[in-house]
């Protein structure tokens, strides 16, 4: 009995986590969790004030819509274990528990990439070509691109799951990171993983690097289209609409390909962890901030909507 209880302990994983048991420690755990609470606050705010306001009733905010739940899903997919773990001081997690966190976390990242391609097209259509707008990205369109993007994510999700549980590990299992990720993965496992790097090569230029060309080339035309504008005030709507979308794609591409198409011998646990923390924390907490910036559809819906709920309270 013993031995089998052994024997299933050692199938575990030890996550390190983000901090160690100190004043600083502390700090940045409070930090951390103040940061998923306003992205679970702050998104779910948009995901409602899409809903409820018709105005908002569009293919870009029904694309953000679906970005905005796969924040909630994957903040929410790493953080509360981080802190159970950090609180508990417990820092194991059961083999199936991590196998699953992975297969979510990739999910939400992959469809995450490809959402953003197709938010970066209906600005192009919207921009470029205003006339042929209704026609190019109507509803069954953009419900379509928003289901292929989840469909993407989960495939991809499905294949490197598998795979990854099928490696061997060795020792302790000792993962330095504060979740269940692939590289982190990759440097315990026993075996030579360098024809699978191939394999996440692959994925990483499907799923970042040619939605990252389709979102510059995309912009490219954009920056070309509002330069050639008569009118002052819609250059500065366009500008301001495609300039916030650009600092949220930036921060959430170059980290990503930092960390995924760099060789796994040039990897630091201390740079996967800094670049694990923006693309998983910092950017679904600054998401609804920059999107809602300089929004005039989004602020004249916030406004009504604070209006209904004050008119029923009276």
């Amino acid at each position: 009995m013993w031995e089998k209880e052994n024997q299933t302990f050692a199938r575990d994983f030890i996550l390190l986590g983000l901090f160690h048991l100190s004043l600083y420690g502390w700090l940045f755990f409070t930090l951390i969790l103040i940061m998923f609470m306003w992205a679970i606050l702050g998104n779910t705010v948009w995901i409602l004030l899409i809903r409820l306001n018709s105005q908002l009733h569009t293919p870009m905010y029904f694309l953000l819509s679906h970005l905005s739940l796969m924040d909630i899903l994957n903040i929410s997919n790493t953080v509360p274990k981080m802190a159970s773990n950090f609180i508990s001081g417990q820092l194991s997690i059961t083999f199936g528990g991590c196998g699953f966190q992975l297969f979510l976390y990739l999910i939400f990242v992959g469809s995450e990439c490809l959402v953003f391609a197709a938010m970066s097209y209906d600005r192009y259509v919207a921009i470029c070509h205003p006339l042929h707008y209704p026609i190019l990205m109507n509803h069954r369109i953009s419900a379509g691109m928003a289901a292929g993007c989840w469909l993407g994510g989960i495939i991809n999700s499905t294949i490197h799951t598998a795979y990854v549980l099928h490696l061997p590990y060795c020792g302790t299992r000792v993962l330095d990171h504060f979740f269940c990720e692939i590289p982190a993965m990759l440097k315990i496992s026993c075996v030579d993983t360098s024809q699978y790097e191939g394999g996440v090569y692959v994925s990483a230029v499907f799923f970042l690097v040619i939605p990252f060309c389709i979102i510059l080339a995309s912009y490219s035309q954009i920056l070309r289209t509002v330069l050639h504008m008569k009118s002052v005030e819609a250059q500065k709507k366009a500008f301001s609409t495609c300039s916030s979308h650009l600092i949220v794609i930036a921060m959430y591409y170059v980290p990503f390909i930092f960390a995924y198409l760099r060789p796994k011998s040039y990897h630091t646990t201390s740079q996967d962890k800094v670049l694990a923390i923006l693309y998983t924390i910092v950017t679904p907490m600054l998401n609804p901030i920059i999107y809602s910036l300089r929004n005039k559809d989004v602020l004249c819906a916030l406004k009504k909507s604070l209006r209904k709920i004050l008119s029923h309270r009276n």
